[in-house]
Parts: C-alpha cells; sequence; structure tokens
C-alpha cells in the first residue's frame, strides 16, 4: 500500500467522526489499563469493606458480594481483558494469514490441505471449543489466550487466501518472478502489504470478539482464578442480580463500551480502507 493511498485512508478515517471517538474512548481505556493501577493501589482481591455496599457509600463503585473494591476490579480488570483481546487477536491474525497466504500463493494440493484444515475448524461451534480446550489445559491467561487464537484464525485465513489468490498473477509478481525473486521474498515484501488492509479491518473487529469470548468463559469460571477480570466480576455479581444489579451491571457496561468503540473503529477502518470511497 503506497503512501499516498495510507494517507488518504488517514484522511476519510479523520472524518469518520465516530470511529475518531471510539479511538478516543478505547485509548482512555487503555490508558486506565496501564496506568490505573498505579493511580488507584487497592489489590481487587483485598476485602475492604462490608460486602455488597452500595455505590458512594464508602467506595466509589461499592464492593461486591465479598466486599471486595469494584473500581479496583474495574481498573486491574481492564488490564487483563484488554490484554487477552489483543494478545489473541494478534495470534490469531498471525496464524491466519500464514496459513491463507501459503494456501492463496501455492493453491493445489497446498491449498487443499490447509483450506480442509480450516473448514475442519469452522465447523466445530467456537465457543464450545475454546471450552473443551481450557479445559483440557489448566485454566490461565495463557490458555484461554490460546484457546481464543485457536478458534479465531479461520475466518482470517479464509480472507488471506482470497486476497492472494487476487494478487498472485498479478504483472508485478510476475515481474518478481522473473528476476528471481524467492517465493518467501514475493509473498512477504510484495504480496502481503496490499492484502493486509482488509485483513487490518477483520483482525480489529476479532478484537471485540476475542473480548467477550473471554467475559463468557470468566462468567462460567473457566478462566485464571489469580486474574481480575470484567467477565469474572459478572460472574461474581451474577448471584446478586436482583438485590444489588449495579456489580454486574458496572462491568458489564464496561465491556459494552469497550465491544462498541472497537466495533466502531472496524467499521471506520472498513469505510477508511474501502477502494470504492478513493478518489
Amino acid at each position: 500500500m503506497s503512501g499516498r493511498a495510507r494517507g488518504g485512508a488517514l484522511r476519510r478515517f479523520g472524518r469518520n467522526i465516530p470511529a475518531v471517538a471510539a479511538t478516543v474512548v478505547l485509548v482512555a481505556i487503555t490508558l486506565t489499563a496501564l496506568v490505573g493501577p498505579m493511580l488507584y493501589p487497592v489489590d481487587p482481591f483485598d476485602m475492604v469493606g462490608r460486602p455488597a455496599s452500595r455505590p458512594f457509600d464508602r467506595f466509589p463503585l461499592g464492593t461486591d458480594v465479598s466486599g471486595r473494591d469494584i473500581l479496583a476490579g474495574l481498573i486491574h480488570g481492564a488490564r487483563v481483558t484488554l490484554l487477552i483481546g489483543f494478545a489473541a487477536s494478534f495470534v490469531a491474525t498471525a496464524v491466519g494469514v500464514t496459513v491463507g497466504a501459503l494456501a492463496g500463493y501455492y493453491g493445489r494440493a497446498v491449498d487443499t490441505v490447509l483450506m480442509r484444515a480450516t473448514d475442519f475448524f469452522l465447523t466445530i461451534p467456537s465457543f464450545v471449543l475454546a471450552v473443551v480446550l481450557i479445559a483440557i489445559f489448566r485454566p490461565s491467561l495463557i490458555s484461554v489466550t490460546g484457546a481464543i487464537a485457536a478458534v479465531s484464525w479461520p475466518p482470517i485465513a479464509r480472507l488471506a487466501r482470497a486476497e492472494f489468490i487476487a494478487q498472485r498473477e498479478r504483472d508485478y509478481v510476475q515481474a518478481c518472478r522473473a528476476l528471481g525473486m524467492s517465493d518467501a521474498r514475493i509473498i512477504v515484501v510484495q504480496i502481503l502489504p496490499n492484502a493486509l488492509p482488509p485483513v487490518i479491518v477483520v483482525s480489529s473487529l476479532l478484537v471485540a470478539t476475542a473480548i467477550l469470548t473471554e467475559s463468557g468463559l470468566s462468567f462460567l469460571g473457566l478462566s485464571d482464578p489469580d486474574a481480575m477480570s470484567w467477565g469474572y466480576m459478572i460472574g461474581v455479581g451474577r448471584t446478586v442480580l436482583r438485590t444489588a444489579p449495579w456489580m454486574p451491571a458496572i462491568p458489564g457496561m464496561a465491556i459494552l463500551v469497550t465491544v462498541m468503540c472497537i466495533n466502531l473503529i472496524g467499521e471506520g477502518l472498513n469505510d477508511a480502507f474501502n477502494p470504492r470511497l478513493r478518489g
């Protein structure tokens, strides 16, 4: 993708007010996850007050059923939730692009084998497969991230394959082959930059899916028990949903806002990279 095209995409993204606003909010959430624990150094697992105290009674957001500070859990949970979301999306994108690039560039037997393996993962419900993978291994941040990445890479692989198929017979690729350039260099240096824009869009949306999946797993008690996350907080608060609805509602709103921001950014990227809008 040329510098002029990147500049045009950036200008189109800047004209998308919802996407820009969502970016600002997501940056604020990320900064809170990074520096919040230093500004509010309260251990989210410490019992610091009376169980189920209301917001602004003694603590800004109250306490949960075990007397733990909900604000501390929200701040520390942001780090875990975002870490799993972005890490799982990065791993899934790397695996999906690698599989799709090899399948789309070489075709024939390589394409058949890799795509049948991709279809196998697509036939299994992703959340069920994630639960099975975590049940096999001990629940931890690494196993949860790996399980989410393992069920998220097939759509990226199919998209990358389609992009490489569309690019592999272009004139610039034929010229690279005529110059004796190696397949690895053609894939990484020549085709990949041109195939990345749609992959980046889908990868950004994959972060939101990973956050929701992690929240569901934490809600079921299948996440790291030693790591505070928003899904874990919702799971703790579900037992008092009628008497203390703010307990699950506060982390639930945090997940809602974060996922909405990521989706708006993804839509903004889609509009920015859409070739029909160029010029």
